[in-house]
């Protein structure tokens, strides 16, 4: 299974979420970071991910490659990331056929009802357990 990590900005949500799959997956799982800046990119690089990119071009390209996207709600809506995110980088992710798992997380002025509100390290360790029980269905499904 190949998964994105998608973040920008100091890249520490995306760094949380590699260490937490790091240590939950045997090293067969592919992990990209795929960061809106250098910064971003290299801190989730030394948090366990096997490659990683940067910037608009890598995420474009990228996106529909994997099988699943991983990062906060925010990498697919344009101008987040107090702009870092361009809108050519929400509509490939949007777009990409991988299946998305988002922190419910955004400095963007919307909001989304219906969500509890959770500490950080509570919404990757969810995210984490949804990456499993999608892995053991693609495993079972001889993908």
């Amino acid at each position: 299974m190949r998964i994105a990590v998608v973040d920008g900005q100091g890249g520490g949500i995306g760094k949380h979420i590699v260490e937490k799959l790091r240590r939950e997956f045997p090293e067969d799982l592919e992990i990209i970071a795929l960061g809106t800046n250098a910064l971003a990119t290299s801190v989730m690089l030394r948090a366990g991910a096997n490659e990683g990119a940067t910037g608009e071009n890598a995420i474009v390209f990228n996106a529909p490659r994997v099988d699943l996207i991983a990062g906060p709600v925010s990498i697919l809506i344009p101008n987040a990331m107090l702009g870092e995110l361009t809108a050519q980088m929400a509509a490939a992710l949007s777009a990409s056929p991988a299946r998305k798992i988002l922190l419910p997380l955004t400095r963007s002025g919307i909001e989304i009802i219906g969500l509890r509100s959770e500490p950080l390290p509570h919404l990757i360790g969810e995210l984490v357990q949804r990456v499993k029980e999608l892995a053991v269905q693609q495993s079972a499904a001889g993908r």
